[in-house]
C-alpha cells in the first residue's frame, strides 16, 4: 500500500503538531549522550519523520528511509535536499546538514512484508509514523521478536486507535466509523490489518518480549481546510467500498464531513526500549 506525495505533504503539519511531547522528550533524552546514531524509518513516505525528529537527535546522524514505493523515496531525496541547509554528496552518499548536524541518508526501497531484518542492520533505533494499523497482528508479533533479540528500540508515532469526534454530530457517524474500521482490517499487503487495534496489539506484543514502554496520546487535533475536507472525501470512499452503508447515509455523511467545523482522531505513541 502506497500514499501519493501530496496527501503526505498535505498531512504533515498536523502530524508534526499531534506528536507526544512527553513520548519524544524520552526518545531525545536516551540518545542524547550519542556522538553518532543510526535511524532506521519503516514506511518512510516523504521522509517526514526526519524532518520532524532530526535537530534533536545527535551532531552525526544516518538515516536509512525504507518504502517499498520508489516515486516516495525519489520525493523524499528530493524534498530532504530542499529542507537541508545544504547537501553534498560524499563518498557516493547523499549528506544533509541542518542546524548544524550531519545526516547521512540512506534510501532504501525493500518489501517490508517479505523481509524486513537486513535493513535493521546496524541500527541504534527503528522508527514508523502512521504505520502500524496498516499490518497485522502476526507480522507485528515477528517485527517485535526481532527486535528483542537485536535489543532495538522502537518509537512509533501516530498509530491509529480507533477514536474519532467529528463536529458537528451527524446521525451515521456510528455506522461510519464501524464500516471504516472494517475497511481497515483489510489486506494491505502485510496479512490482515490491525486497524483500530494496531496500537493497543503493538504495546502487548512488547511488554511480552521484555520492553519497557513510554505512552502518550498523539490526537490529530483539525478545524475546518484542506486536510479535513480531504480526510472526510477519503473515509467516504472507505466506507462505501465496504457495502456496510447504504450509498444514501454515505453520500449525506460525505456532504455534512467535507464542511465539518472539527475532527479529533486518536492515536498513540510509543517509545519501547529493551530493560
Amino acid at each position: 500500500m502506497s500514499f501519493s506525495p501530496d496527501w503526505l505533504a498535505l498531512r504533515e503539519g498536523a502530524d508534526h503538531a499531534a506528536r507526544a511531547p512527553a513520548v519524544a522528550a524520552h526518545v531525545f533524552t536516551h540518545f542524547a549522550a550519542h556522538d553518532h546514531m543510526t535511524i532506521v524509518d519503516f514506511g518512510c513516505g516523504t521522509g517526514s519523520n526526519l524532518r520532524a525528529m532530526a535537530e534533536q537527535l545527535p551532531m552525526r546522524q544516518t538515516w536509512r528511509l525504507v518504502d517499498w514505493d520508489e516515486n516516495l523515496l525519489v520525493a523524499a531525496r528530493t524534498r530532504l535536499i530542499a529542507w537541508a541547509d545544504r547537501s553534498e554528496e560524499v563518498q557516493g552518499a547523499l549528506m544533509l546538514h541542518k542546524g548544524g548536524r550531519a545526516i547521512r541518508l540512506e534510501l532504501c526501497q525493500a518489501d517490508l512484508a517479505k523481509n524486513f531484518e537486513s535493513v535493521l542492520d546496524g541500527a541504534d533505533l527503528l522508527t514508523a509514523t502512521a504505520f502500524f494499523d496498516l499490518v497485522s497482528g502476526d507480522w507485528m508479533d515477528a517485527l517485535c521478536a526481532a527486535l528483542a533479540r537485536r535489543r532495538l528500540p522502537l518509537y512509533a508515532i501516530l498509530t491509529y486507535d480507533g477514536r474519532e469526534d467529528w463536529q458537528p454530530a451527524h446521525a451515521a457517524d456510528a455506522a461510519v466509523l464501524a464500516a471504516f474500521h472494517a475497511h481497515q482490517k483489510s489486506d494491505k499487503g502485510f496479512g490482515v490489518a490491525a486497524g483500530p487495534d494496531a496500537a493497543a496489539y503493538l504495546a502487548r506484543a512488547l511488554a511480552q518480549h521484555g520492553f519497557a514502554l513510554t505512552q502518550g496520546d498523539s490526537p490529530w487535533r483539525l478545524s475546518s481546510g484542506d486536510l479535513l475536507s480531504q480526510l472526510a472525501q477519503g473515509a467516504a470512499s472507505a466506507v462505501a467500498e465496504t457495502g456496510l452503508v447504504s450509498a444514501s447515509d454515505v453520500a449525506a455523511w460525505r456532504a455534512a464531513r467535507v464542511q465539518a467545523t472539527s475532527c479529533n482522531i486518536g492515536h498513540i505513541d510509543l517509545f519501547a526500549l529493551p530493560r
